[in-house]
């Protein structure tokens, strides 16, 4: 579909676009500062408004970290029913609020529209300095990759709405989900990055396929190093899997080549669609170790390295699981 738009004629100061299918669009202002635009919204996974609005901003404002930014003002993405009890909305806008205040940025109003189906989210704004763009295009061979939350959140949440998980996993779901990625990104101000993206709903294959595809490299991800959330491996055997993870499968298996020795669930996991997913980070093999303590000693939820960048040849695939 996008193949079909008329390509940007004015593009002198657009560094980041629509080309490698990044996190943010990021427009060069002067030689000090580039604007970061991005904007995400979706459906309710939770039955707690509150809950969902923080969720639901984590997850916006992940991408302006994604790219080595600041946010600095957010304005709410608001699809609700006009018969609906509207305090449910105000909670909702709350925790939104709140999170967009954790993050240090402002809140400056929004847009809402009558629609049977609740949704929200946030467009951000945001400021790097054009020379420290994290784009996802710029993963090196030799490079280390780190993976700053657990993943299974997909799964997780089928299961939830399902009541089969228990209280403890609920809420460690919950708490992986709001914790902003602000933590972590803290740390590119003193290790020397080469490039970013954020697990979001294409899962850790879609998207790390998306930083191999723009930056020319193959990634190679060690299996039983990425961090998997109790329960998510346990829920895939029993088939309780989210639809969009067939969707990310059927899109980017062509290009992955898996290792027998790797579970299908522990597979079905790795393609698993995440909500406010963490960061993956790709970065010299020298600073990997001392970058993943620092991010941690920020307040990174996790800071773990599962793989390593190789140069691609003709006929490997983008991505190897081992």
């Amino acid at each position: 579909m996008l193949s079909q738009l008329p390509k940007n004629e004015n593009t002198e100061n657009l560094i980041v676009g629509l080309e490698t299918a990044d996190d943010a669009a990021v427009y060069k202002l002067n030689d000090e500062t580039a604007l970061i635009q991005t904007l995400d919204f979706f459906t309710p996974m939770v039955d707690d408004p509150y809950i969902f609005g923080q969720i639901a901003a984590s997850n916006s404002l992940s991408d302006v970290y994604a790219m080595g930014g600041k946010p600095l003002v957010a304005m709410n993405i608001v699809c609700f029913p006009a018969c609906h009890d509207m305090d449910v909305l105000a909670e909702i806008l709350k925790g939104g609020f709140d999170k967009v205040k954790e993050s240090g940025a402002l809140l400056v109003g929004g847009h809402t529209v009558d629609d049977q189906e609740p949704k929200y989210g946030l467009s951000v704004s945001g400021t790097v300095h054009p020379d420290k763009v994290l784009a996802n295009s710029g993963a090196k061979p030799g490079d280390k990759l780190i993976l700053t939350k657990p993943i299974g959140v997909g799964i997780l949440n089928t299961a939830m709405k399902e009541g089969m998980v228990s209280q403890e996993i609920f809420d460690e779901v919950i708490k992986v989900m709001i914790h902003l990625n602000k933590y972590a990104a803290m740390s590119f101000e003193d290790f020397e990055v080469n490039s970013v993206t954020d697990i979001t709903g294409f899962g850790l294959i879609g998207h790390t396929l998306e930083m191999a595809k723009a930056s020319e490299v193959t990634v190679e991800i060690d299996a039983k190093e990425v961090p998997i959330l109790d329960g998510a491996v346990d829920m895939a055997e029993m088939g309780i899997i989210p639809e969009g993870m067939y969707k990310n499968m059927y899109y980017a298996s062509k290009d992955v080549e898996l290792s027998g020795d790797v579970k299908e669930a522990v597979k079905d996991v790795f393609y698993d669609p995440q909500t406010a997913g963490g960061l993956l980070i790709s970065v010299r093999a020298d600073l990997a170790e001392a970058l993943a303590e620092d991010m941690k000693k920020n307040g990174s939820l996790e800071a773990k390295i599962i793989g390593q960048v190789v140069e691609k040849k003709d006929e490997d695939k983008y991505i190897k699981i081992i």
